[in-house]
């Protein structure tokens, strides 16, 4: 299935029962408000999915009933998060095998790479599959940038389409699209700026808080492109201090904490994480039940896709 690097790709988190089982059933019933909301991709297995703590195994599961679920309705990515070369490559292979419609692709894990081994490492993913890659630039938490003298070089791969651009710097956005134009799509990474980086030309969103308001984002998405820009701010007010979990070393918590408040989840994770307590676990509650009880009534008439 064809991806336009355009439009709200939720980073979906991963579900589990009590005993650390895949729940499979709370896992669709997200994907389907995700449907029902109006995004336009998912991605499976990212750092808010768990990615560390599920297996090469359970990501080709979950990829699996993900597209018998969604029925083509939408491309469904899978993320790689590898340490070594080989281990991202056959997972590559595996997600192309089983259906998938793209890779999302971090730079190798535990080992902080030169540049020349970070262009090495996407480029022999590239060459391993037919598959559409996004790369996630995520210095500020992988310490490694992907920098446009690197793109030069990786762009020549005609498979790598897309940057999850996650630098924090809005300006990066335009960066890009005066280097590369239309030839590398921009897709904002942190919730907290994706108002901002829609504005001056993101192509698209991965979104981290749509795993609990899946209609919220979608709307600032679609009235920022079509111009409704008073709208969207509106929206967006609302919703930044919801949005500012994302940028926390336990965003993973503090979304599903989110998505129990909305009725779209559950708490459960793998250890070592394990859900808030105590004054912290109070905080996020409170933001969480502030923007509950004023939460905004939407558009009537937004915009299609």
């Amino acid at each position: 299935m064809a991806i336009s690097w355009q439009g709200v790709y939720p980073a979906i988190t991963t579900k589990f029962t009590s005993d650390g089982a895949l729940d499979i059933s709370a896992f669709l019933n997200n994907i389907q408000a995700q449907i029902d909301a109006g995004i336009d991709g998912l991605i499976i297995g990212g750092s808010l999915g768990e990615s560390s703590t599920i297996s090469h195994d359970e990501r080709i599961q979950l990829l699996q009933v993900t597209l018998d679920f969604v029925k083509n309705r939408i491309p469904v990515l899978v993320n790689i998060a590898e340490g070594a070369t080989h281990q991202a490559v056959a997972l590559a292979q595996r997600a192309q095998d089983n259906g998938a419609a793209g890779l999302m692709v971090l730079p190798p894990m535990m080992y902080r790479p030169t540049d020349r081994e970070t262009m090495d490492f996407f480029k022999t993913i590239a060459m391993s599959t037919d598959l559409p890659i996004l790369i996630y630039n995520n210095p500020v938490d992988y310490k490694v940038e992907v920098t446009p003298a690197m793109f030069e070089i990786l762009l020549q791969y005609d498979n790598i389409q897309a940057v999850k651009e996650s630098t924090r710097d809005v300006s990066n956005v335009t960066r890009l699209l005066n280097h590369f134009g239309e030839r590398l799509k921009i897709l904002c990474g942190v919730d907290t700026i994706a108002l901002e980086s829609l504005l001056v030309g993101a192509h698209g969103w991965v979104a981290g808080l749509v795993a609990a308001f899946p209609r919220e984002t979608v709307a600032i998405y679609r009235l920022v492109k079509a111009g409704r820009i008073p709208e969207a701010i509106a929206i967006h007010r609302w919703f930044l201090p919801i949005l500012e979990l994302d940028i926390s070393p336990q965003l993973v918590q503090n979304i599903k904490l989110a998505e129990v408040m909305t009725g779209l989840g559950t708490e459960h994770m793998r250890p070592p994480r394990q859900p808030l307590i105590g004054k912290e676990r109070a905080r996020v509650l409170a933001i969480l039940e502030a923007g509950l009880d004023t939460r905004p009534t939407l558009p009537s008439n937004l915009p299609n896709a």
